[in-house]
Order: C-alpha cells, then structure tokens, then sequence
C-alpha cells in the first residue's frame, strides 16, 4: 500500500513553497483553505512528487493556539539529531539520484551523498530545518536479508556496522 501523502507544517510559506518546487522539482497541484476550530484559517498546500505520494504542507494561521516563530522541524523540535525524522523519496535509478544532485548543485545548495550498501542517498534541509532525502535502492532484498533483518530486530543491542562515507558535493559559488 502507498503512502497518499505526508504532512507538515511552515512557518514560512513563500521559502517553503520555493524550496519544494524549485530545489526539489515537486509541481504544486492542489491549495485548499480551510477554517480553523478556534475562528482562525489554514492553508493547506499539495505538492506532486512526482513519485507514488504527494507531499502536504500546512500554513496556519490560528492564534493563539499557534505561537509565533514555532519550530516546525521535527527532530530539532524534539530535541532529536535531524537525521531522524526526516522525508526520503526515491529517484528510482542512480541516474534519476544524479538528476536530483545536480539540481540541488545547480541551485546553488552543497549536497551530501552516502553510499549504504544497498542504497545510495542524497541530503539537503528544507527552510523548516527537516532533512529532506532522495534515495536509490542498489539491491535486491532476499530471503536471507530479511532472515537477517528479523534476527537483529528481534537482538536486545545489535552489533553496530560502519557508516558508510559521505561525499559533500560543493555547489559553484556565484
């Protein structure tokens, strides 16, 4: 089953819209206002992904439950490091991961890149401090993989293995 869509609010719309559109290539199909339950109003915005899922975010506006200059990225506003809780969409292809790179680069953002073995990851961080992702699966899963992955979900501290290094790809400086 696919995901329909994910999401998230912005305390600042215009940098939020620009990022998704022009940094990561996602077309804005749909914007719905909605009312609020306290009087106040929401901006729903929908974006294609172009993938199998769109990605929503909201723009509230619904004092005073919500205060200004809130912290709309998730980890940080946990108190969690940003790799956690963070939004990953597939490239389909190292071709398709490469077209992505080369897009962040050219919009004048550094791209990190790691390689996990079995899937190969690009990284960037949207207006709202949330780590964005696009990745490419490498491999193909088999049995034994997922006998693996059961024997060490099901393991009290499984023995950690080395992350894999990542390339910082330097945008040209204009």
């Amino acid at each position: 089953m696919g995901v329909h869509h994910v999401a998230l609010a912005t305390n600042d719309v215009a940098a939020t819209d620009r990022f998704y559109t022009d940094v990561m290539g996602f077309d804005l199909a749909k914007v719905e206002a909605v009312p609020t339950e306290s009087g106040g109003w929401a901006r729903h915005l929908f974006y294609d992904t172009h993938g199998s899922g769109m990605l929503a975010i909201w723009d509230i506006h619904d004092e005073p439950k919500v205060p200004d200059g809130f912290d709309p990225s998730i980890s940080r506003g946990l108190g969690l490091p940003a790799w956690t809780n963070h939004l990953a969409f597939d490239a389909g292809s190292l071709d398709g991961l490469a077209t992505h790179r080369d897009r962040w680069l050219a919009a004048g953002l550094d791209v990190a890149e790691m390689d996990h073995g079995w899937c190969t990851s690009i990284y960037l961080t949207d207006p709202n401090g949330i780590l964005v992702e696009f990745c490419a699966t490498t491999a193909t899963f088999t049995d034994e993989d997922r006998t693996r992955a059961r024997r060490l979900l099901a393991e009290e501290r499984p023995a950690v293995q080395p992350e894999g290094a990542i390339t910082i790809h330097e945008a040209a400086r204009r």
